[in-house]
Order: C-alpha cells, then structure tokens, then sequence
C-alpha cells in the first residue's frame, strides 16, 4: 500500500506539471527523477499548487495547513531551486517553475547543494538525450518556441547593424536587469558528470530579472553586476558558445551560453532540424565564395553543422572547396562569422522577420493555446483571485492574430460548457 501511495504522490505531481504548457512526458524515468527531486510528501503538496504565482496564504489554502507551516516548506522548496519566489512591492510571490528552463536546471546550477548530482545527471540524460519524447515535447510541440537565439553582435557588419533591434542584442538584457545572477551551466554540469564534458566554461549561464532575484537569495546563482555580464558574454562568445535565451522581448529570464555538444536546445536542433526546435536570428551568413580558401573553420565551429565544404567548381583548381550554408538548419547566430580571417562570411537579413513574443505572459498564452491547454491558465485557481494575473493572460490573448484569438475562443467554449454541464472535456466535442 505504501508503494501505491508513494508513486501516485509523484504521478499527482507529475500531471500538475503537465497543467502548463511545458510539461514532462510521464515515464519512469521522470518518476525516478522527481523521487530525488521531491520528497513523498513534497510531491503531495506541489501536486496542489496553482500554475500562476501564488502567495503563502494560497499555498496554506490549498493544503489545508497554518500559514507558518505552509511558509516553511515554500521557503524550503526555494531554497534548492524547486520553487522561485518573488518580491513585488510589499507582497511575496512563488511559483513552481516548469521542469525546462527550471527546476531541472536550478536542482545543477550550484556544485554541491545536497542532491545526489552524479544520479540526477544520469537519469537527466537518459531522459532528455536518450529518450527522446520530452526534448522534442519541449522543443517542438508548439509553434512558439521556448528559447531563441541571440545574434552574436560582434559579427554584425556596419552594413546590418542598424536592423538589430534592442531585444536581439544579449548585451542589452544583461544591461537593462533589474537582478544578473550567474550560476555553473547545466548541460556541462551535467556531462562532466558522465566524462562527456568539452573544455568550455561552467560558471558561465546568466540569469536575469526576477528569476535571478530568486536564485542568487537563495545561493543558487551569484550575483554580477552589468560589467562582470558583458564580460562573460565576450568570453562565451570567445569560446564559439551560442547565446540562447527566453522567447520573448522583454524581461528575459535567463540567457545560456551554448556549445553544440552538451546543450540540451543545440543538441535538439541537430536531432529534430526538421521541426525548427529553436527560434532563430533574423539573420543568415552569407558565403562570399570569391573569398572563401575552403579551410572549413567555419564548419568546425557551427554548433548545429549547419556549414558544409562543397566543390568550389574550379576547373585549374579541382580539389578546391568552399563553404555553403544549408539555410533551412542555420540559427542565425553568427558564431561562423567570427571565425572566418578572410571575411568571406557576413550576415545578412533574412528578409522575413522572425516573431518573438512579447512577454513571457504572451509566450506562454501562446504555447497554450497552440497546445490546447489554455483552459489551464484560465480556469487556475490563482487566476480567479488574482485580477493582475487574469488581465496579463487575457492582455496577452488580446494580442494575438486574429488566427490564435478565434483558437483561443474556441478552447475557452469549450471548457466553459463542459464544467457548466458538469461533463468531461472529452465527452462533448470541441467547436
């Protein structure tokens, strides 16, 4: 009875993480990795939390306990990552944040911190690069991606200077956050455990806003100030790294600096290329093949093998090559640019501009909608209470194309007549 009792605290749990639109797909691996994550208990009581931030007394609410009981284990939760808080004001705000980018990073992002990193490493990486339903869920179950890529700003020409707009510059996030924290990279993290680590830094993944605020109060990540970040973007992009951050303009939460063989997101580009795992760049390089000797350093460096050397079709010189970009599997980052001494590579526009979403709140409205889980959002019990956070999901509903409106009327029907006629979603059919 104690087994039944324990699993179904993590299976409670696991689909409360599936509530948002990203989720974990349920396997016994995930079990497995929430049971080092999560007490029995802890799991029980996360497993009731509301999607939105929420405060102690929701928390104290939901699980039917005094406030002060209630704010001991939140702050325990925050501590090692498995929960942000938030001060806004006079009020303080958690949440659980979703497993990517959160709590699985946070539970790698500081070296010691009582979890058994060794095991979580290995089930992280049979989960996330074995198995292979959450990475591409993640990535690709939505139109809206999760992450993008930041253009690498010192392989901008004078030429395309001028079309960068603030919000695809990392230098201008790391300029304009209220909070930098700097924590060690998970992905590496991760694979130095496993002997698979290259020799790129660690302590190098940049945090910002209130995310960071959350995790430098709690030792998770170090605070920086604006030089110190500037200074570790110049040396991630000295290293060749990609600067992949949050999906939206504003009030970006985090910004990884990537290598293309630990990181989880470059690792999905290669594997899922097909599907577009990560927003890209509104730029491509562009191969000035009267420059170009074939020496094939650009290749080496594109983190998603996007370069290949091809015959350079020149009859006295048959075994020359040159490079050639395949466009559909680029990000756009530019990181090829850098390494070229012959600037036979430039970027280039790529003539139809990509969408970032505005905020995290449109992102995620986005996702929701694309994923049918808007109702989740609407139908929180945090949001009924909470006026702030029902006008910034509908604020961002308001937002959107005619196209994802009509989606979003749609999915809200829907539940609207099924919890009135007191039937199951799937009972009746969508209109």
């Amino acid at each position: 009875m104690s087994h039944i009792t324990l699993r179904q605290s993590y299976k409670s749990l696991s689909d409360r993480l599936n509530l948002f639109p990203q989720g974990a797909p349920p396997t016994e691996l995930l079990f497995r990795i929430l049971q080092v994550l999560f007490t029995k208990e802890e799991a029980a009581l996360v497993a009731l939390l509301p999607i939105r931030p929420f405060t102690v007394a929701t928390a104290a609410r939901n699980w039917k306990q005094p406030e002060g009981k209630a704010r001991a284990t939140l702050e325990n939760l925050a501590s090692r990552g498995m929960l942000l808080d938030v001060e806004v004001g006079e009020e303080r705000f958690f949440v659980l944040p979703p497993p990517m980018a959160g709590f699985f990073e946070f539970s790698m992002m500081r070296v010691g911190n009582g979890y058994d990193q060794k095991l979580l490493a290995e089930l992280f990486y049979q989960y996330l690069n074995v198995e292979e339903d959450f990475v591409k869920n993640l990535f690709c179950g939505a139109e809206t991606r999760v992450g993008r890529v930041f253009v690498n700003e010192s392989a901008v020409g004078a030429g395309t200077a001028l079309e960068v707009m603030d919000y695809e510059r990392a230098s201008e996030v790391v300029r304009t956050a209220s909070h930098i924290g700097v924590g060690t990279c998970y992905c590496r993290h991760k694979m130095k455990h496993l002997n698979r680590a290259c020799g790129a830094p660690l302590d190098i993944c940049l945090t910002f806003n209130g995310t960071a605020q959350s995790l430098i109060k709690h030792g998770i990540a170090r605070q920086a100030d604006v030089p110190e970040g500037m200074s570790l973007i110049e040396q991630a992009r000295g290293h060749d790294l990609v600067q992949f951050g949050e999906n939206v303009r504003e009030q970006v939460a985090f910004i990884c600096n990537c290598c293309g063989c630990c990181c989880e997101a470059l690792l999905a580009a290669r594997r899922f290329a097909v599907l577009s795992p990560i927003a890209t760049t509104n730029f491509l390089p562009e191969v000035e093949a009267g420059n170009c000797n074939g020496c094939g350093k650009c290749v080496e460096a594109c983190p998603v093998e996007a370069m290949a050397l091809v015959s350079a079709g020149d009859p006295c010189q048959p075994k020359r090559k040159k490079a050639k970009l395949q466009r559909d599997l680029c990000l756009g980052c530019g990181v090829c640019v850098r390494t070229c001494a012959r600037n036979a590579l430039s970027l280039r526009s790529r003539g139809k501009r990509v969408i970032t979403p505005v905020t995290t709140a449109h992102r995620t409205v986005l996702m929701a909608i694309e994923r049918g889980k808007l109702q989740n959002l609407i139908f929180d019990n945090q949001a009924h209470w909470n006026h702030r956070v029902m006008a910034a999901i509908l604020g961002a509903i308001l937002r959107l194309s005619p196209v994802k409106q009509i989606m979003a009327s749609r999915q809200m029907k829907s539940v609207y007549l099924d919890k009135l006629l007191g039937l199951r979603g799937a009972a009746l059919p969508h209109h």
